[in-house]
């Protein structure tokens, strides 16, 4: 147990310790009365006082280091006060408001120029204040203008949720058109620094040039509109004239102080005189109605009649801000002309009609002599094949009963004349029943190698005679053919491909191109010009006479493309001269079946182009492409229904009481339907008809558009051979159908 109590001040205790060592000393020298161990007190006594010395030498250096302490905490002090005066005079001289918030969003300082334009609200702000309490006191202070659709508490709540950021900066409008900018940024403390910059002047500055590049916009606009050589005026959500151009007047015979800012559009309307008629496309009072009705405005346009003569075209369409627009164009030269152009083709059809049925009945004199020239030929060709035969008989045995080898040198070159006079005929024989419309083929599932093995056979004779390689690739597809065309097709190509190689070798093969078996057969010989692929195709043309002197008579080719096309087998063409030549043929592959099954010989229709006679509706508004294709197709005998527009479409197809086998229609046809559109149309009144959509949108989505109503998609500029394939396509699909 202590004797002094250790809360006391140093003073304290060392006091009371002096009068305990003073009571003690009492003690001791008038204690020895009543006790009889004087002596004992003493030593005790002594021993007491030195450690109460001890003691208070330990006090007093504990005193001293204490005053040490303390002069140093009061030097921290005043250094520590001093640097907050210092903070807070450069706070004070920072231009901007500022306020630093502590990591629980209470306010720790700020200048006197933080909030200084809310006035009614400085008195609150004291270090403590919550963050929510400072923008609760702001967003109702009555200097903030608050904007129509914001109420002082949306505004807070919108405030708070972006104080969450780390960056925050915003502007905020004042009373008396003040504007403040405002931003706040995280210490790393998680603390806060909020800082508000007067930005009126620039505000101000900002909306005069913005006015000053409206006005001069707004100048440049009316400069352009009373360039145009088209009548412009625009009204806005209201149907108040705001722009227009002198022409607008001119057109409409409308003076000047009817077109003013401001005016109503309603009122220009009725304003017009009674020589303004509506003649096409809308009334007045629908007109009226259109301008009137709520967004989204579809455009529209129709032509009106000013006096006697005068025809206007009106195009509308709305604006992105709720206003509209008119555009005013004459067409009275147009209209003039094209009621010159319909008395014209009333002229132009009649001399067509005239010229229609001279044709018909040239056609048909045609007609009936090529089915009289065919029978003359099959006649021919069988009274002529039965003499060759007998004849052919007499030499050989002739060539028996000689052995003088003169005589038989002669029998044998008589042999061979008779036997190429054989082949001519029997070529004319093909061609004539080729040309003729009563062939029948019997269609059926062919094995390609039971074409191929037995030509291997035949070939390989007549290719080791020239010392040429023959190849052959052999196949397993089935394929839909006539299996005696299909084997002399081949035969002929193989016989041409080793008749003009005199070295190298002949390769025969088959690839597969989709749902076709494509037939090939290479060459090394000298290949074909470009400017001769065509000729070649035509009866007894050889190109190389030097070495088809002794052999072929010119028509294998020719057989072979009137084979093909009859069949509906594609016929093609690679030469490169001094490479060689690879003619090729696409034959459907059959289904998944297992044998070969025959079918009812059907008539075969022709399926080229030039045979197929079709009719195709051309809608293209752009006249010089429009033209350009209707040449091409014309050349290759097809007939073209040409159209601008949508509507001029189905005029005409209404008028010549028609059905096209064909449709070529441009995606963007002006104003009105879009190619699809009118598709959609078309496939309403006739059914559903080969399409093709031409555009130089190369869209995904419009592919996908074409490909989800199985319409043939073509770029702009057109690809002549993707056209040709569309059409053959076309022509297939006709055929079968007929």
């Amino acid at each position: 147990m202590s004797l002094i109590n250790p809360s006391d001040s140093l003073e304290r205790q060392n006091e009371k310790l002096l009068r305990i060592a003073e009571a003690l000393m009492n003690r001791v020298e008038y204690g020895a009365e009543n006790s009889g161990d004087a002596y004992a007190q003493f030593e005790r006594a002594a021993l007491l006082e030195k450690r109460v010395r001890e003691r208070t030498l330990e006090l007093e250096r504990t005193l001293d280091l204490l005053h040490q302490s303390n002069a140093q905490l009061a030097e921290a002090n005043r250094e520590t006060e001093a640097a907050r005066r210092n903070l807070a005079d450069a706070i004070e001289t920072v231009s901007e408001g500022f306020a630093l918030f502590d990591s629980d969003d209470v306010l720790v300082m700020c200048n006197s120029r933080f909030c200084r334009d809310f006035r009614d609200m400085t008195q609150h702000l004291r270090p403590g204040m919550p963050f929510a309490s400072y923008v609760a006191k702001v967003s109702r202070s009555r200097y903030l203008a608050l904007p129509e659709d914001l109420t002082p508490d949306t505004w807070a709540e919108r405030r708070n949720r972006r104080h969450q950021d780390r960056h925050v900066m915003f502007n905020v409008q004042l009373s008396q058109g003040r504007w403040l900018q405002v931003s706040e940024h995280r210490t790393a403390n998680g603390g806060t620094v909020v800082l508000q910059t007067d930005v009126t002047d620039l505000m101000r500055l900002e909306r005069a040039e913005r006015d000053r590049l409206k006005d001069k916009q707004a100048r440049m606009v009316r400069a352009t509109l009373d360039h145009l050589n088209q009548g412009v005026c625009i009204f806005d959500d209201h149907g108040r004239l705001v722009g227009w151009n002198q022409k607008t007047g001119d057109l409409l015979s409308l003076p000047a102080r009817r077109l003013q800012i401001g005016a109503d559009f309603a009122g220009l309307i009725d304003r017009l005189d009674d020589e303004v008629q509506f003649t096409r496309g809308l009334t007045r009072e629908g007109f009226r109605l259109w301008a009137a009705s709520p967004q989204p405005r579809q455009p529209v346009s129709f032509e009106i009649r000013r006096g006697p003569q005068m025809v206007l075209q009106i195009f509308g369409r709305g604006m992105p801000d709720g206003g509209f627009l008119m555009a005013i164009t004459d067409v009275t030269a147009e209209r003039e002309a094209a009621q010159k152009l319909a008395e014209l083709n009333e002229v132009l059809e009649q001399r067509v009609m005239e010229r229609t049925l001279e044709l018909e009945d040239a056609l048909s004199a045609a007609e009936r002599a090529n089915a009289s020239k065919s029978r003359f030929v099959a006649a021919a060709s069988h009274d002529l094949l039965q003499p060759l035969s007998a004849a052919k008989l007499y030499v050989s045995s002739l060539a028996d009963r000689t052995q003088n080898g003169a005589d038989q040198a002669v029998l044998h070159k008589a042999e061979s004349a008779l036997t190429s006079a054989e082949q001519i005929i029997d070529a004319l024989l093909d061609i004539s029943k080729l040309d003729g419309d009563g062939l029948h083929f019997d269609i059926r599932t062919v094995a390609l190698h039971e074409i191929f093995r037995p030509l291997r056979d035949e070939m390989a004779v007549l290719a080791e005679r020239k010392g040429l390689q023959l190849g052959f690739v052999d196949s397993g597809l089935m394929v839909q053919s006539d299996a005696s065309y299909l084997r002399r097709i081949v035969q002929n190509l193989l016989a041409n491909a080793i008749r003009y190689t005199d070295a190298g070798r002949v390769l025969v093969g088959v690839r597969r191109n989709g749902a076709s078996a494509r037939i090939e057969v290479w060459d090394t010989g000298p290949g074909i010009a470009e400017e001769d692929q065509n000729a070649i195709f035509e009866e007894f043309r050889r190109l190389d006479t030097k070495a088809s002197r002794n052999e072929g008579l010119g028509l294998g080719l020719a057989i072979v493309e009137r084979a093909c096309a009859r069949l509906g087998h594609p016929l093609g063409l690679w030469s490169e001269v001094g490479r060689g030549s690879c003619f090729m043929v696409n034959v459907p592959i059959a289904g998944r079946a297992s044998a070969a099954v025959t079918q009812n010989p059907r008539s075969a229709r022709p399926v080229g182009l030039s045979q197929a006679g079709l009719i195709v509706l051309l809608v293209e508004n752009d006249p010089q492409l429009s033209r350009a294709v209707t040449v091409m197709l014309e050349s290759w005998d097809v007939s073209v229904l040409q159209a601008a527009s949508a509507e001029e479409a189905l005029a005409l197809l209404a008028d010549l009481q028609i059905v096209p086998d064909a449709l070529l229609l441009d995606y963007q046809l002006g104003p009105g339907p879009t190619g699809i559109g009118l598709y959609h149309s078309l496939k309403e009144h006739m059914g559903a008809l080969p399409c093709a959509i031409i555009s130089a949108d190369r869209s995904p989505e419009l592919r996908q558009d074409c490909k989800a109503l199985d319409l043939t998609f073509l770029p702009k500029p057109l690809d002549r051979h993707r056209l040709g394939q569309f059409l053959t396509a076309a022509a297939d699909a006709l055929c079968r159908m007929g």
